[in-house]
């Protein structure tokens, strides 16, 4: 991962707070023990639950120095820096899907708080992309996989 600036809610920084937290605090204990009770059964040539341990303990110490790395570049959107006027990263859009009349809420956040299933999308995202900088009322064109999806921007909040 380069230096890239990496964008974060409120929200988004502490969730990544807390994994740093409970990696270092919990985590390196937790996989530490495993290896220590692992050397335990003797010969750690042929000894799966060593290797298991010794893969997580190398998952977790990439995970921490990943963590780290996005902290150090991280840019906060604040609550008062969210323009309801123009979509922008933080802003909560309600839009309608011109085909199917379906109405979704998507939250426009930084890649690395990303989360589809909870309709938090990144602002590279083809939809995020696509509106964000648009008004209410205007309507885009989404480029998918699928196909193209046309919205029409029903509501911009915090």
């Amino acid at each position: 991962m380069s230096d890239k600036e990496v964008i974060l809610t409120q929200e988004g920084l502490k969730k990544l707070e807390e994994e740093l937290e409970n990696l270092k605090s919990v985590k390196r204990r937790e996989v530490a023990e495993r290896i220590k009770v692992a050397i335990g059964y003797g010969d750690i040539s042929e000894n799966s639950e060593y290797e298991d341990a010794k893969n997580e303990q190398a998952f977790i110490e990439g995970r921490i120095i990943t963590l780290e790395k996005m902290l150090r570049n991280a840019r906060i959107i604040n609550n008062e820096d969210i323009d309801t006027d123009t979509v922008s990263i933080g802003s909560t859009v309600s839009v309608e899907d011109l085909e199917f009349g379906d109405v979704v809420e998507y939250t426009i956040v930084g890649t690395a708080e990303s989360d589809p299933l909870n309709n938090k999308i990144s602002n590279e995202s083809p939809v995020g992309k696509t509106i964000l900088g648009k008004k209410v009322g205007a309507t885009v064109e989404v480029n998918v996989p699928a196909g193209i999806i046309q919205y029409k921007i029903l509501e911009i909040k915090k």
